[in-house]
């Protein structure tokens, strides 16, 4: 279970203590509790409230299987969040954020397998074949990479969501964020502006006391979200290995009409017959021949032009069909999260493109509503949907 935070906890831990009152940001009033010796204090019920909330959200992430990065690179905050987020294997950055770590995530990708193909080379005897100043500078490469980017060498895809300590500090991350709509979890402080942030956890950013009980409480939803997620998968596997020998027994039945065979071959013995059976695959090998010949045109019939759904240009078009999505039909049944997958992939570029309304688009399209299909399109257009 979750470990619950109570206000006496928070209270030891100095998370109720804010900025000075000339530094506060005017969006935190509402959780701000009152006034003490120039300082804004944070009213901690709303913290565990908002905590609770956040929490939460937390652990449904982590049992949907996405995973989680974590931003804090602080002084104060980055060896509490690397020893905290290490025990549940998600992905943190606890150094300089590298930009464009989220809106170019495939460059990223590409240095942190230059890092594995370093690894290789120490394997397999080529970095022994290098004169000793070029193996000095890719040691020198592995160590920067490992550094930087050691800590999300697991994180083959983009976030589920992403947990900052530092609104301030971290601007960056939260406006990549923001570009790509994952959603934002941050401990805020009375002078930074909660407005970009999803899941607001109102408390002190500076505090190592205040970060450590803060991160011991998300850590252990997010624990608890992979548990459920690890107890589902064993169900299933429990399932699976009792269907089993339901699927064994066919076979035994399949071997029997096998032996049933002969007896049935027997009876015709008849000499006349024979011709009559050696004339049969004569017909057989032609009817093959046509039907390789329709095939290609069946399905380039099928194809449909997917750019005449809205929001969808050559290049995202061209990256659908690559990945099978080459019907409205097809698109229709899609879900925006896959199709927002396939875009990231194909191309950093199109991270930015909003799926949501495409299967809708598409299922009309695929009834022949053309009509009404325009017709959302142009309310869309005007923002009166």
């Amino acid at each position: 279970m979750a470990k619950k935070a109570e206000v006496k906890d928070l209270l030891e831990a100095g998370v109720h203590f804010g900025h000075l009152t000339r530094k506060w940001n005017p969006n935190m009033a509402p959780y701000i509790y009152m006034e003490r010796n120039g300082i804004h204090v944070i009213n901690l019920y709303k913290t565990v409230a908002k905590l609770d909330e956040a929490n939460e959200a937390l652990k449904k992430i982590a049992a949907s299987g996405r995973k989680i990065l974590f931003v804090a690179t602080k002084k104060q905050a980055k060896d509490i969040v690397a020893d905290k987020v290490s025990k549940i294997n998600m992905p943190y950055i606890t150094e300089r954020w590298p930009g464009g770590m989220l809106t170019n995530f495939v460059t990223i990708r590409k240095a942190v397998k230059k890092m594995a193909s370093i690894d290789r080379m120490k394997k397999d005897g080529t970095f022994n074949t290098l004169s000793k100043k070029e193996r000095l500078q890719v040691d020198r490469l592995r160590a920067k990479l490992e550094k930087n980017l050691g800590s999300i060498s697991d994180m083959t895809r983009l976030p589920g969501a992403i947990f900052i300590v530092d609104v301030m500090r971290e601007h960056i991350a939260v406006k990549e964020a923001q570009k790509l709509n994952i959603p934002i979890f941050a401990m805020v402080d009375t002078n930074c502006d909660p407005r970009p942030i999803h899941y607001i956890i109102p408390s002190n950013d500076d505090a190592s006391k205040s970060i450590d009980i803060i991160m011991d409480s998300v850590t252990s939803a997010v624990a608890d979200g992979l548990a459920e997620r690890k107890a589902e998968k064993q169900a299933e596997e429990k399932e699976a290995v009792k269907e089993a020998p339901a699927a064994v027994e066919a076979p035994v039945v399949e071997k029997e009409t096998a032996k049933e065979a002969p007896a049935a071959v027997e009876t015709p013995v008849e000499e006349k017959e024979a011709p009559a059976a050696v004339e049969a695959p004569a017909e057989k090998k032609e009817t093959p021949k046509k039907e390789k010949k329709e095939a290609p045109k069946k399905e380039a019939a099928k194809a449909d032009d997917l750019t005449k759904i809205e929001g969808i240009g050559p290049k995202g078009a061209e990256a659908l069909v690559n990945a099978g999505l080459n019907t409205f039909e097809k698109l229709a049944g899609s879900k925006p999260d896959a199709i927002k997958e396939i875009l990231t992939e194909a191309s950093s570029r199109m991270a930015h493109l909003d799926p949501t309304s495409w299967p809708k688009q598409a299922k009309m399209a695929a009834d022949g509503d053309w009509d009404k299909l325009k017709d959302w399109q142009d309310k869309a257009k005007a923002g009166v949907e």
